[in-house]
């Protein structure tokens, strides 16, 4: 795979899938609590953020700690975001991933 091909694609990727479901849906990026996206790498995720005008401290983070963790990646994430307090109810949450074929999704939900 060519490193900066991916990098670029999977950027436009969550942008494109963030703002189509939270224009779909009546929300801006100040309405999300939490962006959780599929945890590839951190500059990935660091990109997309700024150019969603999301700050870090809504996204989060665990690439870092369990690296890569493939299809399984949001929902290790979740998991974790939620037994750390950092999803209380009510809170609106974005997850967005892609893989394999270059395929990308997003959910938008209410906790």
């Amino acid at each position: 795979m060519k490193g900066n091909d991916v990098f670029k694609v999977a950027v436009r990727m969550f942008v494109d899938c963030t703002e189509r479901i939270l224009a779909r849906n009546g929300f801006g990026v100040a309405d999300v609590d939490l962006f959780i996206p599929h945890q590839a790498n951190l500059r990935i995720i660091e990109a997309a953020a700024k150019r969603i005008h999301m700050p870090m401290e809504r996204v989060f983070v665990n690439v870092d700690r369990y690296g890569n963790t493939g299809a399984a990646s949001v929902y290790v994430a979740l998991e974790e975001a939620a037994s750390t307090g950092r999803l209380r109810p009510g809170a609106l949450v974005l997850l967005a991933a892609f893989g394999g074929g270059f395929a990308w999704g997003s959910l938008l939900m209410r906790w």
